[in-house]
Formats: C-alpha cells, sequence, structure tokens
C-alpha cells in the first residue's frame, strides 16, 4: 500500500495484518469488528443491520437487501463487536531532542544539540503500526499529537481504506514546544468518548513528575481506557556519555544551566533516571495499565514484535 513512505517499509504492512492489539477487556462496540462483545451469543449469532461504511468487511454486506431498496447493509453480529483505539503521540520539544554536547568556540564549556531524529522516529513508526493494526481489523481508531494541548488530531477511522490519512498525518507531524500530558488531556474533547485502549507515545519527560502522571492518568481512568504507556529514549538519554563543564539547555523552556559533568554526576543521573522509570511503571501497575520502555536505537521488528508482543500488547 503506497502512503506509508519513509515511515514504515512497504513488505512491513502484509506482517502487521497477521497481528492484532491484546485488549484485555471485552468490548461491546457499535460497529461490526473482530473483538468479542460482552453481549456474549454463539458464534456468528446475527445482532442487526446498519448502513454500510467505507471499509467495512465487504462477507457482511446483504446482497439481498441492496437489491430491493438499493441502500447498502451489513450484517452484524453479537459476539464480534469492535474496540476503540486512541493514540497519542508527544510532539513537545524534548520528542526531537537528544542530549549531546559540542564545543563553544574559545572555551572548554558546551552546549545541547538537536539530535532527537531516532527518537522522534520510532514514536511515529510505532504509532503508525500500531494504528495499522487497529484498521486492519477493523477497529475504529483515532489520533493525536500533543504538547500542551491537541496539536492536530484526525477523527476516527475504521478500515485499511483509511490507513493513507494515518501514516500521512504522522509524517507531517512536527515537534516543537513544552509538553505536558495532563494539560493536554485536561482540554475539552481531548479525551476519547467511548471505553477503549488508548496507546501514548513519549519519552515521558513530565515536568509536574509523579502528580502530573496520576492526573493524567486519572482522566483517562474515567473514559474507561486500558491504557498503554510507551516510554521512548534516546540511547543517550539512557547512558549518557557527556563530561567536561557544559552548559545543558532545556530543549522546551529553553533555559540553561551550567554543570560540571563528572562521573559521580552521571551517576546520580543514572539513579534517579531509574528510580523516574520504576515511579511510571509502578503507578501503570497499580491502575492496571501497561509500561514499556523503548530504546529508540532498537529495530523496529524488536521494538514491535519484541518488546510488545513479548508484554502481550500485541498478538500473532
Amino acid at each position: 500500500m503506497s502512503g506509508a513512505g519513509h515511515l514504515l517499509p512497504p513488505e512491513w504492512l502484509p506482517r502487521l495484518e497477521r497481528f492484532s492489539l491484546s485488549a484485555k477487556r471485552r468490548v461491546a462496540g457499535t460497529h461490526q469488528g473482530k473483538r468479542r462483545s460482552k453481549r456474549l451469543g454463539s458464534s456468528l449469532e446475527f445482532a442487526d443491520y446498519r448502513l454500510y461504511t467505507p471499509g467495512d468487511d465487504v462477507r457482511r454486506f446483504d446482497w439481498g437487501i441492496y437489491s430491493r431498496t438499493g441502500k447498502g447493509f451489513v450484517r452484524q453480529f453479537m459476539d464480534e463487536q469492535e474496540l476503540t483505539v486512541s493514540i497519542y503521540v508527544d510532539c513537545s520539544a524534548s520528542m526531537g531532542t537528544d542530549i549531546a554536547a559540542s564545543p563553544e568556540l574559545g572555551g572548554t564549556s558546551g552546549s545541547a544539540l538537536p539530535e532527537g531524529g531516532a527518537k522522534w522516529m520510532l514514536a511515529r513508526q510505532l504509532a503508525a503500526s500500531i494504528g495499522y493494526m487497529a484498521l486492519s481489523s477493523y477497529d475504529r481508531l483515532q489520533i493525536a499529537c500533543y504538547s500542551r494541548t491537541l496539536n492536530a488530531r484526525l477523527p476516527v477511522m475504521r478500515g485499511k481504506g483509511s490507513a493513507h490519512r494515518l501514516f500521512s498525518f504522522l509524517q507531517s507531524a512536527q515537534t516543537g514546544g513544552e509538553g505536558s500530558l495532563a494539560a493536554a488531556l485536561a482540554v475539552p474533547g481531548s479525551l476519547p468518548r467511548q471505553p477503549g485502549m488508548t496507546w501514548i507515545f513519549s519519552d515521558f519527560w513530565l515536568e509536574g513528575g509523579e502528580e502530573e502522571l496520576y492526573k493524567a492518568l486519572s482522566l483517562l481512568s474515567g473514559t474507561g481506557q486500558e491504557v498503554v504507556l510507551v516510554h521512548v529514549l534516546s540511547r543517550a538519554e539512557l547512558e549518557p556519555k557527556l563530561s567536561g563543564d557544559l552548559r545543558l539547555v532545556d530543549s522546551e523552556t529553553l533555559t540553561g544551566k551550567e554543570v560540571a559533568l563528572t562521573g559521580k554526576v552521571l551517576e546520580a543521573y543514572e539513579r534517579e533516571l531509574e528510580r523516574y522509570r520504576h515511579m511510571l511503571s509502578a503507578v501503570c501497575a497499580e491502575r492496571g495499565m501497561s509500561y514499556v520502555l523503548i530504546p529508540a536505537d532498537l529495530p523496529l521488528s524488536d521494538a514491535m514484535f519484541g518488546v510488545l508482543a513479548g508484554s502481550g500488547l500485541v498478538s500473532g
């Protein structure tokens, strides 16, 4: 399928079609899909008719009604319902910035430079892959990019015919500005309207720390979401190799600080990062949500079918 462009390799899509999202809860949707509903019946038990919409499974199309009325209807079954999948991609400035340093002219200090291409690329590739899985399963998909608000979003889509819109949306997305997941979700209309599965792709550099995370997850819990946090960090953020007297600049607030980076300082950073990652994981575990960390330099196939499949979040 064209439209994947540089985001996903062409051979990737048929492989994704053999997998689906592993939602823990049974769902009751409004359209025919590939998932078990709370309203259980016998296998393929007929429930109702509804008007045909582009992307529906043509095998459910009722040609008898069409020949009599000229209107397209599909058959709906009680034990096959859809899942509403919502994807939020962090597009704040930190997603496009890595930890790096270069000597300033005439001195020994340095400054942070943007090198976050791998982090931003992998986050969008993962979002595109999860979104395409949802579309291939006839699930309802909605996607948004956020910083302190929703910078851009697409309305609900269904069916593989909508994949080009998904890919184009992610390809054109850009990073910039300060980020706040809680602030973005608090904007009226930002939350999913139906219970379902929500995926968040971010580096989770939350200014409000644990308090902000609790607030954001509480907002999602209130709408009946099964939440997955995908933590994408660059190798330089996981294992910084900086040293010397540097000026580090916050990529979002553009404020700087002079720092003498020694081995002890880097060890303290690694301990704090480990504590922070543990906090993210623990908060999710407390609420029955999922958390995974994926280094930005990990190959896409390993991230999808190693980390995510190994965590039981996707299955084939």
